[in-house]
C-alpha cells in the first residue's frame, strides 16, 4: 500500500507541475484575455483537486490514520473541488461561446445554485444520519458518491448544451469541431475517471487524462494566440500569409478565387471625435459583421484582419456575382450592427476585389489589384457625396 501511495503521489505531483508551468506562463503574459483567465481558474481547481486526491490516497494506504479528522475534511474537499473543476470549465465555455450576460449577478447565482443546494443537502444528511454517507469503519457509501457527481453532472450537461447549440448552427467545419472539442472535454475526463474506478483503481488515470487534455487545450490556445488578432479575434496577417502559401487553399477545383479588401471610411475621424476606445468598438462592429455574413454565404472562404482598419476575404465562389452580393450584404449588416449596438455613428466601408488568374498569378499581385480597386471605390463614394453649401 505504501508503494501505491508513492506512485499515486508522484503522478499527482507531475501533473501539478505541468499545470503550474501552464499557469505561470499565463500569469506572466501581459495581454491576458478573459478566456485565459477562466482557463487559469480551471487549472487552479485541478491542481487543488490533485493535492486533495493525493491526501485521500495517503488515507487509503494507511500513511495517514483513517478517522474523522482525516476522512471528513478530505472527502468534503474532494466534493467541493470536483464541483469547482466543472464549474470553472463551464465559465470558460461561456466565454468561448460568447454567452450573453455571463457576468451578470443573476446569471452567476443561477449557475452556482446547484452547488449551494447540493452542499446544504449533503451537510443536512450527514447531521441527520451520517452512516448514509460514511460507514462506521469510514467506507464511503453510494449516497456520498451520488452527491459527489450530482453537481458536476449538472455543469457538464450545461457545457454540452452550450457547445452543441453552437456546433449545430456553425457552417464552418473547422469551427464546428472546435465547439464540439470544448464541449466533449469534460466527458473525456469523466471517461478517464470511470476507467480508473471500474478497471484500474490503483492507477491515477483521471490525473493523467486531465493533464493530457488540458495540455492539448493549452497548445491549441497558444496556436490561436499566435495566429489571431487580439482585438477582433480574426486571423491575423501572419496566418493570412501561411494560408496563402498553400496552393490547395488558393485554388479550388470547380471554383474561382477572389481576394476582397475592405477598410472603414473616415476611420481616423472616429478616433479623433470619439476616442480610440470607440475606434476599437468600430473595428469590432466590422469584424462581427464580417463573421455574420460568412454564415449566410455558402462558399469556402478565409477571413483576416489585414492591419489597422483593413480586412480581407479570400473567397471561392462558383459564380462571380456572389462576390458583389457578399459585399452588399456586408454593407447592410454593418449598418444594422451599428444600430443594434447604439453606435454614435454609422459606419461605411470601401471594398475592392480582384480574381486570382492562372498559375502565373500570385496572391501578392491579386491583393495589390484588389487594394487598388478598393481605393477607386472609396474615391467614387466620396465623389457621390453631396457637397456642402458655401
Amino acid at each position: 500500500m505504501s508503494s501505491y501511495f508513492i506512485y499515486y503521489t508522484e503522478a499527482s505531483v507531475v501533473c501539478m507541475i505541468i499545470f503550474a508551468i501552464m499557469l505561470f506562463r499565463d500569469l506572466m503574459s501581459v495581454d491576458r484575455q478573459e478566456k485565459q483567465i477562466k482557463y487559469d481558474h480551471a487549472l487552479v481547481a485541478f491542481m487543488l483537486y490533485f493535492v486533495c486526491d493525493a491526501c485521500w490516497a495517503s488515507v487509503i494506504a494507511g500513511v495517514l490514520p483513517k478517522n474523522h479528522f482525516t476522512v471528513l475534511p478530505v472527502t468534503f474537499c474532494n466534493y467541493v473541488l470536483m464541483a469547482a473543476i466543472t464549474y470553472t470549465w463551464l465559465r470558460y465555455v461561456m466565454v468561448v461561446e460568447q454567452v450573453k450576460n455571463r457576468d451578470d449577478r443573476r446569471t452567476r447565482f443561477a449557475i452556482q445554485s446547484p452547488f449551494y443546494l447540493s452542499t446544504i443537502a449533503l451537510i443536512a444528511t450527514y447531521l441527520w444520519k451520517p452512516t448514509l454517507l460514511l460507514s462506521e469503519d469510514f467506507v464511503l457509501q453510494p449516497l456520498y458518491n451520488a452527491f459527489q457527481i450530482a453537481v458536476p453532472c449538472v455543469y457538464i450537461v450545461a457545457v454540452v448544451v452550450y457547445t452543441s447549440r453552437k456546433a449545430i448552427i456553425e457552417e464552418n467545419p473547422l469551427e464546428r469541431r472546435k465547439h464540439l472539442f470544448v464541449g466533449m472535454f469534460p466527458l473525456m475526463v469523466i471517461a478517464g475517471g470511470l476507467l480508473q474506478v471500474l478497471f484500474l483503481p490503483e492507477t491515477p488515470i483521471f490525473c493523467f487524462c486531465s493533464a493530457i487534455l488540458m495540455l492539448i487545450f493549452y497548445i491549441n490556445a497558444m496556436e490561436t494566440r499566435i495566429s489571431s488578432d487580439p482585438l477582433t479575434g480574426l486571423n491575423n496577417r501572419g496566418q493570412l500569409m501561411r494560408y496563402t502559401l498553400q496552393k490547395s487553399n488558393m485554388r479550388r477545383e470547380g471554383r474561382m478565387t477572389f481576394v476582397i479588401m475592405f477598410d472603414i471610411n473616415d476611420f481616423k475621424s472616429i478616433n479623433d471625435t470619439y476616442g480610440h476606445a470607440e475606434g476599437d468598438k468600430a473595428l469590432l462592429i466590422v469584424a462581427d459583421s464580417l463573421r455574420a455574413v460568412i454564415r449566410r454565404h455558402n462558399m469556402p472562404l478565409f477571413l483576416a484582419r489585414y492591419g489597422g482598419d483593413e480586412f480581407i476575404y479570400i473567397v471561392h465562389p462558383t459564380d462571380a456575382g456572389e462576390v458583389d452580393a457578399l459585399i452588399r450584404d456586408l454593407r447592410g449588416q454593418i449598418m444594422d450592427t451599428c444600430k443594434s449596438r447604439g453606435a454614435p455613428y454609422t459606419l461605411s466601408i470601401g471594398a475592392g476585389y480582384s480574381q486570382l488568374g492562372d498559375d502565373g498569378d500570385t496572391f501578392q499581385a491579386c491583393q495589390q489589384r484588389a487594394d487598388k480597386n478598393l481605393y477607386m471605390d472609396k474615391a467614387q463614394m466620396k465623389s457621390r457625396r453631396p457637397k456642402a453649401a458655401r
